[in-house]
């Protein structure tokens, strides 16, 4: 298992949710919602730095039939953006089929989040984002643990290094 942490980010149209793992790469925890356009990229980038990460997560739409969908070609596209500006911090699209599903789940459950406090609206939307991106980052550390290869595929940046 490599130690250091981990950082994922969960693109949505108008949100990013952003998880990281504590120094061990045992558990994912949620970070905030950063709103997506000017500065979500740099943003991100601050995190890496500020949290010393060792790579970026990002959820992938991956579909059943295994072409490539327009939500999965964002995503794609965001990493791509993402891998250049990190260089060389390694960025992996990671399959985030069900997180959305499995965070709002547990936030109707009272499972997870429950001390974030946000029960509707736009508050809900944020906590939300930031559950998929913990679910996503978690799944990512447990696959890893239980393979031992890292997870999903790794995003090569324009300067063609890993």
């Amino acid at each position: 298992m490599r130690h250091g942490v981990r950082l994922a980010v969960d693109p949505g149209n108008a949100r990013i949710g952003v998880a990281a793992s504590d120094p061990g790469g045992m558990i994912a925890s949620p970070v905030e919602t950063i709103p997506r356009g000017r500065g979500d990229l740099q943003r991100i980038a601050l995190l890496v730095l500020e949290r010393e990460a060792r790579e970026v997560v990002v959820g992938y739409p991956a579909s059943l039939s295994g072409q490539e969908g327009p939500a999965a070609r964002s995503a794609r596209e965001f990493a791509n953006a993402l891998a250049a500006l990190l260089h060389p911090v390694p960025v992996r699209l990671v399959d985030e089929r069900l997180t959305t599903v499995t965070a709002q789940s547990q936030l109707l459950s009272g499972a997870s989040f429950a001390k974030k406090g946000a029960r509707g609206g736009r508050a809900r939307r944020s906590v939300i984002d930031q559950a998929a991106a913990t679910v996503l980052l978690q799944s990512a550390l447990d696959q890893e643990r239980s393979t031992g290869h890292p997870p999903g595929e790794i995003v090569h940046s324009s300067q063609g290094e890993e």
